[in-house]
């Protein structure tokens, strides 16, 4: 048995997310479907975390096993010629056996792309939050650096009922970059992080935005983490405005 590792790029919109489900269009599925196309196996390929709907990756990193005799450098171009133009396979590559797109991933990038002018372009619809509305940007930057170290994050998850019994239990999490930019008319938020809960990256973005709106002091941030509660923190950002940049090994 082969272990290949695919890194791909796509855009979220019309997908139901990354994790197949009945009677849904999702990432997952529609990679396992071209992966049986062109090796006549069933396999389910395992990604490095389950993006959620609306959500889009510009390296999500997944992982099948295979008994197919189709040379690696083969598998790019094929499973694009299968795949929609949403969904693109830019890298293949044969990897350890021990080697798992989730289990062996160490940290983790996303960035948040904000649009802060008047009329959002259509171009840019489907990939930024708008949001034209009074905002002190500095409060907001000084915000986000309050989550950067090691922290238990439970107060910014979601509840995942796909998190198994049997996966590890804490929401502890270390974070080494936390930080907004202006580029233009969008501000845009990069984290970096040992792992990410589910909805937190657009959890955290929701509640930096109470500072900027003056709902909350820039410092509560520490009493929001130690308070462990999801009920603490703000409203949960769109998926739109969400990218996984990036898998660290």
């Amino acid at each position: 048995m082969r272990n290949i590792k695919l890194v791909l790029a796509y855009d979220g919109t019309e997908f139901a997310g990354w994790q197949v489900q009945p009677d849904a269009s999702t990432i997952q599925g529609t990679l396992a479907k071209a992966i049986e196309r062109l090796t006549n196996e069933r396999v389910l390929p395992q990604g490095s975390g389950r993006t959620d709907a609306g959500v889009h990756a510009l390296a999500q990193v997944a992982t099948f096993t295979t008994d197919s005799s189709v040379p690696t450098e083969n598998f790019v171009k094929a499973l694009n010629d299968f795949l929609p133009a949403s969904i693109r396979v830019s890298e293949a590559s044969e990897a350890p056996a021990s080697f798992h797109a989730r289990k062996s991933a160490t940290g983790k990038m996303y960035r948040y792309r904000m649009y802060r002018g008047a009329i959002c372009p259509p171009f840019l619809a489907r990939y930024v939050w708008h949001y034209p509305y009074p905002l002190d940007e500095s409060a907001v930057s000084e915000a986000s650096g309050m989550i950067l170290g090691e922290h238990d994050f439970t107060s910014f998850a979601a509840v995942d009922p796909e998190r198994g019994r049997e996966e590890e239990v804490s929401n502890v999490r270390v974070i080494s970059c936390s930080e907004w930019r202006r580029d233009r008319d969008e501000f845009v938020y990069t984290v970096h992080g040992s792992g990410f809960l589910h909805h937190m990256v657009r959890n955290l973005v929701g509640t930096f935005l109470l500072a900027g709106k003056g709902t909350i002091a820039g410092g509560e941030i520490r009493r929001i983490l130690q308070a462990r509660n999801r009920s603490a923190a703000g409203a949960t950002a769109p998926a739109q405005g969400l990218c996984l940049i990036s898998v660290d090994y």
